[in-house]
């Protein structure tokens, strides 16, 4: 792990930076980190490494700018903003991983979350060799790294877990390995029931598995539900400091996000998370009691 220039310093409203690409659509990508964090209560700030043209169907094509101009930008953010956690997602390349793995080093935030976009939907890889080990090496400098099923294999240059159990087993041994938080994500699997679980095995938490589960929403509307995830848990961690804490707190909204995705009726195919819905029901509720004021 980055060796810390001082401890996280709990801010109830925290200054979250997301380092990823783009989708213009608003599901996934930065558009989704900056809703999330904005959701979970934290000030979202976005350095773009690749502008995505895609759609709720599917990606047709990737720009990646210059990686000195991918510097500017972080640059900019950390020469001016106190940055309490870092989100890092999609990084296309070796030389982009590389930019940000130095910037991660100079900066040294006091709070990073990784979410190793790896594996497509289709299953196809996203990274050539150099950029998956480069990707790998970057692991241990982050604090928490949220691989799906897949991904995981990946990292550890295993097949993938054939159930749940055997993904726990995995997300010790990168722990192990790597000496970070590892959130192990049950949403590839089919059961009803729904497992995510912190997985430690150098004592940062209570117990080295830390588990919870929830019921399986069954919907066809979940684009960009590990960006979102992510990217909550860099934000609810500054806020709370505790792994567990943070981790009931952002499964109950992402419940709700997924629960209501289908009200929004966006695009002809994976369509977006409801991210906004408590805040809109809220909104609603408020609405229906003026109208019923005298």
């Amino acid at each position: 792990m980055i060796d810390r220039l001082g401890p996280l310093t709990l801010r109830q409203t925290p200054r979250i930076l997301s380092i990823a690409g783009t989708d213009p659509t608003g599901g996934a990508g930065i558009q989704a980190d900056l809703k999330s964090i904005a959701a979970n209560g934290g000030y979202g700030m976005a350095v773009v490494t690749a502008l995505v043209a895609q759609n709720t169907r599917g990606v047709r094509a990737v720009h990646t700018p210059p990686v000195a101009f991918l510097r500017q930008q972080l640059t900019a953010v950390s020469d001016d903003v106190t940055i309490d956690a870092v989100k890092i997602g999609m990084l296309a390349n070796f030389e982009v991983i590389t930019e940000v793995r130095s910037w991660l080093g100079e900066c040294q935030p006091p709070l990073a979350v990784l979410d190793p976009v790896m594996v497509a939907t289709s299953g196809d890889r996203l990274l050539d060799p150099a950029a998956e080990r480069a990707l790998r090496d970057l692991v241990p400098l982050v604090d928490l790294v949220t691989p799906n099923v897949p991904e995981l294999a990946v990292l550890l240059g295993e097949p993938p877990a054939a159930g749940w159990a055997e993904a726990l087993e995995q997300g010790a041994r990168l722990s192990e390995l790597t000496g970070v938080t590892v959130l192990v994500k049950g949403g590839h699997f089919t059961e009803t029931i729904c497992p995510d679980a912190l997985v430690n095995t150098h004592g940062v938490l209570a117990h080295s598995v830390v588990e919870f589960a929830s019921p399986r929403i069954r919907t066809t509307n979940s684009h960009g539900t590990g960006c979102s995830l992510s990217s909550a848990m860099a934000t609810v961690q500054a806020r709370r400091g505790d792994w567990a804490l943070s981790l009931a707190e952002v499964k109950g909204w992402l419940q709700d996000c997924l629960a209501h995705a289908d009200e929004l009726e966006v695009g002809q195919g994976n369509g977006p998370i409801h991210h906004f819905h408590r805040l809109f029901s809220r909104a609603g509720a408020v609405s229906n009691l003026g109208e019923k004021s005298p």
